[in-house]
């Protein structure tokens, strides 16, 4: 089954199914991914789950039965698990060339195709407890996709060990593959109602063992700015360049909370995308905290920048969007504790010391629990998601397929005692 399981993530991996920022025209933003989800369901149907089909907006979903008496399974919850199929736009994904590193022993990897792109044992933490374990990364010119094409493969991988397994008891599992998770669209067209499971769970988490329950609030924020372009030649009191106005901006906000500054229950302010010219310039800021309160204060603060710079420059026309993204998902998984519990005890039961965390980020999840569907997320055992230095062992994965096997009956257990 690893050996399986190991083909079928490098297959996955060599699809490009990057998603693309701000296109509002088309769903999915990249017609790419759809190469996968295609796949996917050719594949889902090859594992037996008849009805595996793609929507028109690219969500595949399928039903893997219950193999329980009808009267047992009207008992137990119908489960989805649910896992997107886009790589971040911030590196490419086309390409691809997975590597498998095994038996690590704690060295540094230098990724071949960028001999510059280095995983250093001592700024990786996470590599220790993967001693003797077998690592994949890409060749260092790409990001790996295990983010999430390892979610992905580790729920294809339960559906065929339940299929190898049929003495394992399960209620009906309902499945999921979503595009553009990566630029915050996963659910936009989502129907939880035509998903029709109870409960649901994303395979999208990181560290071996982390169950989570909690994400930041977020929220996308662009500066605009409206300058006049004029021959540098004669440009004396006339030329407003847009660029300097965003730059100061940027320095403007230069010492507020960002990224590289913050941890834990810490939220940020973060610049991420920069384009213009002299007449016409912006920046897009992601905002993220895990309280509304910090949202507001935020915000605030990003509305004073624009109002500072509109009077500094009064010539420019500056504007400020923000656009809500997702909430903590908290507030609703907090208000059904099963589905959380239930996941953490498939994690002891594997084995795994289980880890409740929270997410400096987002999931579908999130948006999913506030559409009425709670879905907290599992770890897949993937690190360094949307960067060069990505890398997952082919044993946490094994660890991450072990956890579904044991949350699913699970829920059958707990479902059938009552």
């Amino acid at each position: 089954m690893t050996d399986k399981m190991v083909e079928r993530f490098l297959r996955y991996v060599k699809i490009d199914t990057q998603s693309q920022e701000g296109v509002e025209d088309r769903y999915p933003s990249t017609e790419k991914q759809k190469d996968l989800l295609k796949l996917l369901v050719e594949e889902l149907k090859d594992l037996g789950l008849k009805d595996a089909a793609m929507d028109e907006f690219g969500y595949v979903m399928a039903t893997y039965p219950s193999n329980l008496s009808p009267d047992e399974s009207a008992k137990v919850p119908t489960i989805g698990l649910i896992s997107h199929v886009d790589t971040s736009p911030e590196v490419s994904g086309a390409n691809v060339k997975p590597i498998i590193h095994e038996n690590y022993q704690g060295d540094d990897i230098v990724l071949p195709g960028d001999p510059s792109q280095i995983l250093r044992f001592n700024e990786n933490p996470s590599l220790k407890n993967h001693i003797g374990h077998d690592i994949i990364t890409s060749d260092g010119t790409t990001l790996l996709g295990a983010d999430n094409k390892a979610g992905i493969t580790e729920i294809m991988t339960l559906l065929e060990y339940l299929n190898d397994h049929p003495e394992i008891k399960h209620g009906t599992l309902r499945i999921g593959f979503t595009p553009d998770e990566e630029v915050g669209n996963g659910t936009k067209f989502f129907d939880v109602k035509k998903f029709a499971a109870d409960y649901a769970y994303t395979v999208d988490g990181e560290t071996v063992g982390e169950i989570e329950n909690e994400t930041f609030n977020a929220a996308a924020a662009t500066f605009t700015v409206h300058g006049i372009n004029v021959h540098p030649g004669y440009a004396k009191n006339k030329l407003v360049n847009a660029i300097k106005i965003v730059s100061d901006i940027i320095m403007e906000l230069n010492s507020d909370p960002a990224p590289e500054t913050t941890e834990k229950r810490e939220g940020y302010l973060h610049p991420y995308v920069l384009e213009g010219g002299v007449e016409k310039a912006s920046v897009k800021y992601l905002i993220r905290d895990f309280e509304k309160a910090g949202m507001d204060e935020k915000a605030e603060r990003l509305k004073s920048v624009s109002a500072l710079m509109a009077e500094r420059y009064p010539k420019a026309r500056i504007e400020l969007e923000i656009k809500d993204s997702y909430q903590n998902m908290k507030v609703k998984l907090d208000e059904d504790p099963r589905v959380v519990e239930y996941a953490l005890e498939a994690v002891s039961r594997a084995g795994i010391e289980p880890q409740l965390q929270l997410i400096r980020g987002g999931t579908d999840g999130a948006r999913l629990c506030f559409m009425g569907l709670l879905t907290p997320n599992i770890f897949t055992g993937g690190h360094n998601f949307h960067g060069k230095l990505e890398w997952i062992a082919v044993q946490a994965m094994e660890e991450a397929v072990d956890t579904l096997v044991q949350l699913v009956q699970i829920w059958v257990e707990k479902s059938l005692e009552k």
